[in-house]
């Protein structure tokens, strides 16, 4: 028997999230999520995890497009006059890199999220980040120093170059070099993940054609479902199929699919 991850990214997000992931835990092949622990939902995921016995939870970092676990008087380096952080990725990463107040901000609020996960009781399955990026070399680095070897998996934002296409080839140079990090730090770490390319749309027609060309090693497939795309998901994820994405975790021919291949989904601990 084949194991793979299929996770929700975004739990916590809203209740409509929410909803999708417990819908496609109970309902269908979903058997992980990546918890945001300080977006508005939060609370709401967190009390779901515990009733969802055998739900892989991980923690989904939030350094841009959010809101902070600490007050936003403590880390202003980091946020706006609104208290959020930024939407602009290259914004924030220029000032994770060149700047040593912003950096030691980063370091406190990712410390924070840890901490915040901890504080809900649940076991810690794995760490990703919000858009990806802890390929930054400083956002990494605080993922590396927040985690003791073995205790949870990290996801490795590579997908097969058949996939990625260009994308692929330029950051290739940065996930090799996430990639020797993580195994210097003694972190598991998935080799390749499904969904980038097709952030938002992978569909039932999507999620079945990547059952038919998994590629070997361990694999992510990761979605953003929604039961139903309100004003709030549509702002935050625009030209997102997440009532879609929900629809493709429910489906009986994705589960038959899965099982017809011998295949069984699980979080990333399972994948040791």
């Amino acid at each position: 028997m084949r194991r793979i991850v299929i996770t929700a990214d975004d739990f916590g997000f809203s209740e409509s999230v929410n909803e999708a992931v417990e819908r496609g835990f109970r309902d269908g092949v979903l058997r992980s999520a990546s918890l945001m622990v300080s977006a508005p939902a939060a609370a709401d995921a967190i009390a779901r995890a515990r009733r969802l016995t055998g739900l892989r939870v991980g923690l989904h970092v939030t350094v841009v497009q959010g809101v902070p676990v600490l007050p936003a008087a403590d880390i202003p380096q980091l946020v706006d006059a609104d208290g959020r952080f930024p939407d602009n990725l290259l914004r924030a990463a220029l000032g994770w890199f060149f700047h040593g107040p912003t950096r030691r901000a980063l370091k406190r609020e990712i410390a924070a999220q840890f901490a915040a996960f901890r504080a809900t009781g649940l076991t810690l399955d794995h760490v990703d980040v919000h858009n990806h990026m802890h390929l930054h070399p400083s956002v990494l680095s605080e993922i590396i120093a927040n985690l003791r070897p073995g205790e949870a998996a990290v996801r490795l934002p590579r997908e097969p170059l058949a996939l990625a296409g260009v994308a692929g080839v330029l950051l290739a140079p940065w996930i090799g070099l996430m990639a020797a990090r993580l195994a210097r730090a003694g972190l598991v770490h998935n080799d390749w993940l499904l969904g980038i390319r097709d952030s938002g749309r992978v569909d039932e027609a999507c999620l079945l054609g990547y059952l038919e060309r998994l590629p070997a090693g361990r694999v992510e497939i990761h979605l953003h479902p929604a039961v139903t795309r309100d004003a709030t998901v549509a702002a935050a994820m625009p030209g997102y199929f997440n009532e879609a994405e929900c629809a493709a975790l429910q489906s009986p021919a994705v589960a038959a699919r899965l099982r017809a291949l011998g295949i069984e989904p699980g979080g990333f601990m399972d994948l040791q």
